[in-house]
């Protein structure tokens, strides 16, 4: 029998592939790729086509002086949703309207649920 961690491990990584399966059939938009620690989550832009990251953030540097979340939201999400509100502001200034939610391994939930909601709060189109 499988023990749960190589089966965690084997459905994450199986995930992960149907994710950039998706992006390579999609075209060549900038992805927005999410990273996910226990304390914190990481956020980028990135442009495949020029190998260039365009704008990036994590959730200590983002200003306490942005707008509230809604409060239906705990404090991780809230933090998450607020990222995503500023990662999408700071794309759009840079000139990306559009994007690829490149979640990885990650579940659609959550911390990754609520930063893709405040991106498109800001104004991402995905």
């Amino acid at each position: 029998m499988m023990s749960k961690v190589i089966f965690y491990k084997n459905t994450a990584d199986r995930r992960k592939t149907r994710v950039r399966a998706k992006l390579a059939r999609i075209g060549m938009r900038p992805r927005l790729t999410v990273f996910r620690s226990n304390a914190h989550i990481f956020a980028q832009i990135v442009d495949d086509k020029k190998a260039v990251t365009l704008v990036a953030l994590v959730d200590s540097k983002i200003g306490k002086d942005l707008e509230p979340a809604p409060k239906e939201l705990s404090k991780g999400l809230k933090t998450a949703y607020l990222l995503g509100e500023a990662l999408a502001k700071a794309g759009i200034k840079k000139g990306v309207k559009e994007v690829f939610f490149d979640r990885g391994e990650y579940l659609y939930h959550g911390r990754i649920k609520a930063l893709a909601y405040g991106a498109r709060a800001g104004g991402l189109v995905f």
